[in-house]
């Protein structure tokens, strides 16, 4: 069961973030692309089946949330990578603006992937001994 339900977030994850660059290059490029039903509807699935599938794994392995620091590091970041997304793709006022929160979203996703993979703050720093 909890092989099936990390592969599923996986999944989920590599989905979201590859759909989010497809759209942010689309931003970029002022694609019409971006207008299309399906374009905002799609994100909305992915990432539901991404949030509650991290969520099946907390409960499933009974991950006390509040006393694993690596896990608040993941969902704050969460937080922000949204806020973030949103100001990229849809609420940022200038291009300049929006292309800073695109760049800002991408890093901050790549901090919590490390996080996921080290269970450390530290996220990729932790690789190598080096934290």
């Amino acid at each position: 069961m909890y092989a099936a339900l990390k592969m599923i977030h996986v999944a989920a994850a590599l989905l979201s973030i590859s759909g989010f660059m497809l759209r942010g290059s689309w931003m970029l490029a002022e694609s019409p692309k971006l207008n299309l039903r399906a374009v905002k509807i799609a994100p909305h699935i992915v990432d539901s089946v991404f949030l509650l599938s991290g969520i099946w794994l907390v409960v499933a392995l009974h991950l006390p949330v509040l006393s694993q620091p690596w896990l608040m590091a993941k969902l704050v970041a969460l937080v922000f990578y949204v806020l973030l997304g949103m100001i990229a793709l849809r609420r940022g006022r200038t291009k300049r603006t929006r292309r800073i929160a695109f760049g800002l979203a991408l890093v901050t996703f790549a901090y919590i992937v490390g996080v996921a993979l080290t269970k450390s703050v530290a996220s990729w720093l932790a690789f190598g001994g080096v934290v």
